[in-house]
């Protein structure tokens, strides 16, 4: 795939062409995968198997078990009220970060633990490391400014001999930065990603659970139902300021770790932060900065990345840092 390096202008009308799960669900795959899940399937008013996607107990499991058939996870659980997250949307952040590491690599994938990657804010769910790992055999860092994360994320990785070696998790003891006390002083990253808090304060996050619960018939009483109807801590879900102002220090303390990271990136939820987001990348002088749409059905999101090394820098450093990619 060709990623214009200023913008790709032209949205995808489906998943990307490597994720596992733009053909939909096999329900009765699923099922037989994992019986407990049956309970929750039944056919919806078009005579079709799914699920009440409102329902977190149903979506948690479907989680489950296309874990367990698609990324050989055997264990995985996440407490109530933490983020559930859709798969196939987080899948195809995996996807085309890849893509974009290949561009320097001659146009072709790099894969093995030598790929290492900073996911900020890893939450409970462990998501991407799970796909980046299973599907290019990446190693992570993982880093969560709750503690309960942090526990939770490492009993995932320690349960599931697969990511044991190649997940470390580290908690970010001060929830005023994003890559101080997590990047140590000679490591070296090709990716950070990052699935910031996109809200601006509790009200706008129940505003936006309201909004989902209407699209899938349902009514939401903050007074009798959970902040999240999908799963969410507070840090998960908003911060003063939103996705800007997270993004905005993301962008800020990415100048101090330049020499670290071959590219930073980060998830944006809404469209008009993309002009303000571009406009504070332009202030730190990036060499290269790309936004990659993304679409999942009639949800349109984006990732914005941005690298101060320039392309032929890139090249060379990867292969090197492949091989040293331990302190």
């Amino acid at each position: 795939m060709n990623m214009n390096r200023s913008n790709i202008k032209s949205f995808k009308s489906q998943l990307h062409p490597r994720n596992r799960h733009r053909n939909g669900y096999d329900f009765q795959t699923l099922m037989a995968i994992l019986p407990e899940f049956s309970q929750y399937v039944s056919h919806n008013q078009y005579g079709n198997l799914s699920i009440d996607f409102s329902d977190p107990n149903a979506v948690k499991l479907l989680n489950k078990a296309l874990l367990l058939q698609f990324y050989r996870i055997n264990y995985w659980d996440i407490p109530k009220d933490y983020l559930c997250p859709p798969i196939p949307g987080r899948a195809d952040y995996i996807h085309y970060l890849a893509d974009l590491l290949a561009q320097d690599n001659q146009g072709k994938i790099p894969k093995g633990r030598g790929i290492r990657v900073l996911d900020i804010g890893i939450g409970a769910n462990v998501i991407y490391p799970i796909i980046g790992h299973a599907e290019y055999g990446w190693s992570f860092i993982g880093s969560d400014i709750n503690q309960t994360v942090i526990k939770l994320a490492k009993q995932i990785a320690h349960a599931n001999e697969n990511l044991s070696s190649a997940l470390e998790c580290r908690w970010q003891k001060d929830n005023q930065h994003i890559f101080k006390n997590v990047i140590n002083l000679h490591e070296r990253f090709a990716l950070t990603l990052c699935n910031p808090p996109f809200h601006a304060s509790l009200s706008e996050a129940q505003a936006a659970t309201q909004r989902k619960l209407f699209n899938l018939g349902k009514s939401f009483d903050p007074a009798k139902q959970p902040m999240q109807n999908f799963g969410g801590q507070n840090s998960e879900l908003w911060c003063k300021g939103g996705e800007v102002a997270f993004i905005g220090k993301m962008i800020q303390e990415s100048t101090l770790y330049k020499q670290h990271c071959l590219w930073f990136s980060s998830l944006i939820s809404k469209k008009d932060s993309l002009a303000i987001i571009k406009r504070k990348l332009k202030q730190i002088n990036a060499q290269d900065v790309i936004t990659v749409p993304m679409a999942q059905g009639q949800k349109i999101s984006r990732f914005i990345a941005w690298s101060f090394y320039t392309s032929q820098q890139r090249q060379q450093l990867l292969g090197q840092w492949q091989h040293t990619s331990h302190e």
